[in-house]
């Protein structure tokens, strides 16, 4: 798995554990960046108006067929947090009613929901999932236990940004579709980390990261808007829409493609994203995972703490493991300083906790210099 490494540009002296957060983009990807945005600045306006819309649709159609949806049914935002956002904004909720979510869930956008529930007297309820996690039908029955006659939404992460795990969908999804609930997935970190078909899940709303796991340069996240809900899902900002220049016949895709001057060279790079991931990143998920679950295992030998799942099927590439107490609370200035480790440490319901993840560049030699570190600090 080693010889990848040389594909991505980071640096040669570091361990990188935390491509969870922000990973390499890989060279060939980011060469494309490049030339879309030199061609950007050869000549603006022609790129503006000739190259772009046609660029954008190839991506369009290129991730739906990735991910199991229609080109048209897919904007792009440069993060997922921007696109849950302009979700949260058009829904037509009223005083009383309910949005329900795990207590896992991403903290910037629990804020975000937080914010605007505060303003439309709108109950924004976090359910609490147990940890540890040991089996679906637990999980589903303690998710579906927060559901009132009161909950108009669902919003859900398929992978937990904190605690790294993969919650299961479709009885979820199912439920909600039979009671007239709205279902918002939060799948930032699923293209390119587990399969994907938006349309076997049942969503209404699904955000996800192709700068995360599928290693796009960075800014390169979508929307997926399921069809029935395209005539009331209007853009936070308005620009020249349907008397621009985008050509689709869509004046959904024209409200949202362009919102002002920026650089969307980013967005047109995914079809080559997805090229470089089905080549060199698809091959090796399961070396990926078995090295994490080899690493789940050596977190509860080395810090003597209780795994928040139970079994294997919760974790992909990313395992967050709590840290035991008495640690020294300088942990991650640690590890980068002596070490050279790059990797998350925070707090989750009051406990301080280790996420690994583990992409193709890395390998059991940057697992077990980050476990010798672990144990010299215990």
């Amino acid at each position: 798995m080693n010889s990848i490494k040389e594909k991505f540009l980071l640096e040669k002296d570091i361990v990188f554990l935390n491509h969870g957060s922000f990973g390499s983009c890989p060279k060939p990807v980011f060469d494309n960046y490049q030339y879309w945005q030199k061609l950007l600045e050869s000549q603006p306006v022609q790129f503006l108006h000739e190259y772009l819309y046609p660029g954008l649709k190839k991506s369009r159609i290129s991730l739906g067929n990735f991910i199991g949806c229609s080109e048209d049914e897919i904007l792009f935002f440069q993060n997922p947090t921007t696109a849950v956002s302009n979700i949260i904004h058009n829904l037509n909720l009223n005083p009383g009613d309910e949005v329900l979510m795990t207590d896992h869930e991403y903290g910037a956008l629990v804020r975000a929901w937080n914010t605007w529930g505060g303003e439309n007297g709108v109950k924004i309820v976090q359910q609490k999932i147990p940890v540890p996690i040991k089996n679906e039908n637990e999980f589903n029955e303690a998710f579906i236990k927060g559901i009132t006659k009161k909950t108009k939404v669902i919003f859900i992460s398929q992978i937990t940004s904190p605690t790294a795990l993969i919650f299961p969908m479709k009885k979820i999804m199912k439920y909600a579709k039979s009671n007239d609930i709205i279902t918002i997935v939060d799948g930032a970190h699923v293209p390119g980390h587990i399969e994907l078909n938006i349309h076997n899940l049942g969503c209404d709303f699904y955000t996800g990261a192709i700068h995360k796991w599928m290693c796009a340069p960075k800014g390169t996240s979508f929307l997926f808007v399921k069809k029935e809900h395209q005539s009331w899902v209007k853009p936070l900002i308005y620009s020249w829409g349907k008397d621009g220049d985008d050509p689709t016949p869509s004046e959904f895709l024209q409200d949202f493609q362009w919102q002002g001057t920026r650089d969307m060279s980013s967005f047109l790079t995914i079809p080559t994203s997805i090229e470089f991931y089905k080549k060199n990143l698809k091959g090796l998920h399961s070396k990926c995972r078995d090295l994490n679950k080899m690493a789940f295992n050596t977190f509860q030998s080395i810090l003597k703490t209780d795994p928040i799942s139970v079994g294997g099927q919760w974790i992909g590439q990313m395992v967050s493991h709590p840290l035991p107490k008495n640690i020294d609370v300088n942990i991650k200035n640690i590890l980068w300083d002596i070490y050279k480790i790059e990797i998350p440490i925070f707090t989750w319901n009051k406990q301080n906790y280790i996420r690994l993840s583990i992409q193709v560049y890395n390998d059991e030699k940057d697992v077990n210099t980050l476990m010798r570190a672990l144990k010299s600090l215990v």
